[in-house]
């Protein structure tokens, strides 16, 4: 009988996602939720809508003086977020 040895959970998902067609939909899911962390919950609090189209992430905010600044910074949001996720998930970041 063969002995295997215990894996992580965290071993165990990446497993499954790497031989799953999933995987990049599920980084861009995971990059959108990421938005909260990356901007913190004040911002996120002005954020009614977001979601991933392609490689490019989309945010809506409530505030225009929130959105003129955080133009200021959408790759370095872009960078961090990336980061997070360990591959380069998201090309662009638009904020309407």
């Amino acid at each position: 009988m063969k002995k295997t040895y215990p894996k992580q959970v965290r071993e165990i998902i990446d497993s499954v996602l790497r031989e799953s067609d999933d995987a990049e939909n599920f980084l861009r899911q995971q990059a959108c939720f990421l938005w909260v962390e990356t901007v913190g919950p004040v911002i996120n609090s002005y954020t009614y809508r977001r979601y991933v189209e392609g490689s490019v992430l989309h945010v809506y905010l409530t505030s225009a003086s929130l959105k003129n600044e955080l133009s200021f910074h959408r790759s370095s949001i872009v960078e961090s977020i990336n980061k997070s996720l360990g591959k380069n998930v998201l090309t662009e970041l638009i904020i309407h």
